[in-house]
């Protein structure tokens, strides 16, 4: 339970909804910034504006998936208004407060930083991101089957990158019967993807693989999907880039020679918001409750040596 835990979301998605409920479910007390516009109400759910004054008892700062921009801007569905989060809001927080977020830009990291706040990234955890890649997988499948004209049974199938969301990704095609190669940078990737019956090969010979395939989904995040490369995709062809913002393919030259490439991402957002705010609750309402305890014994040992 996280009974007298002091909890601010401040701004999300659908996403948001079912993280609220989850953590009011378990008794926290919780402050929204960013909502006006919602409809639903939860027990222990109250509304308010963001004014750093507000922050002097929280114990949990939760922000959207994106975190916050280079300036601040966290965004959220349920408001038309800015939401801006600056130096003072976190300078307002107790020490032991922490502020948990997807992925972190370096804006929030250096805010976190200077103010000796602790900031949890939720996507680097192994099972966050692995729980992540079902609805990303999914996701990538609906927006294929709406963008061809074509099955992805026996469909030659591109996956770039063999991380959580790669693999999960690169299964799930292979069980709807596409031809499925993969993309890796490392001799034990290419090994294992040998091993789980896919056709692997080197992203440095990339070019020279692209020329026959229909769909490419692309999962690394830097520029992997170059002019030069894309020059040898056939026009027929689709590129998904899961990868976060900017992602990892030259989309000028993609449309210029009329290539479709689409860049998708928080897809477990839109296509599946309950399952995915449910695996954030979870791993964030066991967080909060570790810091709890923690601060507890901290508290228990601290009196002990008065």
């Amino acid at each position: 339970m996280l009974t007298n835990i002091n909890v601010a979301m401040i701004g999300g998605d659908a996403r948001q909804i079912e993280i609220m409920r989850i953590l009011s479910e378990l008794d926290a007390v919780v402050r929204l910034y960013g909502f006006d516009q919602l409809q639903q109400q939860f027990s222990g759910v109250s509304k308010h504006d963001l004014e750093p004054t507000a922050f002097t008892d929280v114990d949990a700062i939760i922000l959207p998936a994106v975190g916050a921009d280079s300036e601040g801007n966290v965004v959220s569905i349920y408001t038309s208004h800015s939401l801006i989060l600056s130096r003072e809001h976190i300078q307002m927080l107790p020490k032991h407060a922490v502020v948990y977020t997807g992925l972190a830009q370096p804006y929030l990291k250096k805010l976190c930083s200077n103010e000796d706040i602790k900031l949890v990234e939720l996507f680097d955890r192994d099972d966050v991101a692995i729980f992540n890649s079902i609805p990303t997988a999914e996701g990538a499948i609906m927006l294929a089957i709406q963008h061809t004209d074509f099955t992805i049974h026996s469909s030659h199938c591109m996956v770039l990158g063999m991380g959580r969301t790669g693999l999960t990704l690169a299964r799930v095609l292979q069980a709807l019967g596409a031809q499925v190669t993969i993309g890796v940078n490392k001799t034990e990737q290419y090994a294992r993807a040998f091993e789980m019956g896919f056709k692997p090969f080197y992203t440095v010979d990339l070019a020279s693989e692209v020329d026959e395939v229909d769909l490419i989904f692309n999962t690394i995040p830097t520029m992997i999907i170059t002019a030069q490369v894309i020059a040898h995709i056939s026009n027929q062809a689709v590129i998904i880039d899961l990868a976060s913002k900017p992602g990892g393919t030259d989309f000028r030259f993609a449309e210029k020679r009329g290539v479709r490439a689409l860049l998708t991402p928080g897809l477990p957002g839109i296509v599946a918001p309950k399952t995915a705010g449910q695996i954030i609750a979870r791993a964030l309402s066991q967080l909060i409750l570790e810091e709890a305890r923690k601060r507890g014994n901290e508290e228990w040992i601290g009196r002990q040596k008065q």
